[in-house]
């Protein structure tokens, strides 16, 4: 796992002024993942623990925004290029950098955990431990909304050449099963046509901490 991170960090260390460019404002564009965002944080603010992780931060844009919808929302990203960007950008908000699978927050701490396409690099052996660290971070009852790439051609996770960094496609009942096993109940998915030239589909999971 730490190989594959370790490659990841230094790829977007490498872009951000340009992945925060391109990036930063892309929810406005986007009505199906923003309806989503929104969603959680109503849904989040309604279970009463406000406290959100937005893991995998990258820019903050997202951060600031679970922030401006009423969470006590703070950022988390791999790469420190990012973090500091995040910082300059939003410098009323907390970035740290930290890695998925050793998130620094106790044990059920957070009402709610935004990974919006932040776990697509990591290869489909080592996500059950990503997800496993996430439900250890949520209070019983906490919320995840999960953003990925959707197959609904293949049984299994495709790797692609992701402009960044390799990524993986995923079906969503496969995700969805690995959710559920690692102590989440998958309670609303949202499938859509492609942003992207790839042609894959934009894919929401939202699951609840047993």
């Amino acid at each position: 796992m730490i190989e594959h991170q370790d490659e990841t960090r230094h790829a977007y260390d490498g872009v951000v002024e340009l992945y925060a460019s391109l990036f930063a404002d892309r929810l406005e564009t986007r009505p199906f993942a923003r309806a989503m965002v929104r969603t959680f944080a109503e849904l989040v603010v309604e279970g009463g623990n406000l406290r959100t992780a937005d893991v995998g931060c990258g820019p903050g844009h997202l951060t600031a925004m679970l922030h401006e919808l009423g969470l006590e929302a703070f950022g988390l990203d791999l790469s420190p290029a990012m973090v500091e960007h995040a910082r300059r950008a939003h410098p009323a908000l907390r970035f740290d950098e930290a890695r998925m699978e050793a998130l620094p927050v106790e044990d059920g701490a957070l009402g709610g955990i935004l990974a919006h396409y932040s776990m697509i690099h990591t290869p489909p052996a080592d996500l059950p431990a990503v997800l496993a660290e996430q439900v250890r971070a949520l209070a019983p009852g906490g919320l995840l909304l999960l953003s990925f790439f959707g197959t609904d051609a293949h049984a299994e996770p495709v790797r692609f050449d992701h402009k960044v960094a390799p990524a993986y496609c995923w079906p969503p009942d496969r995700l969805a099963d690995l959710l559920t096993a690692a102590g989440l109940t998958p309670f609303t998915r949202l499938l859509h046509d492609p942003s992207s030239e790839r042609g894959y589909l934009d894919a929401h999971l939202m699951a609840r901490r047993s």
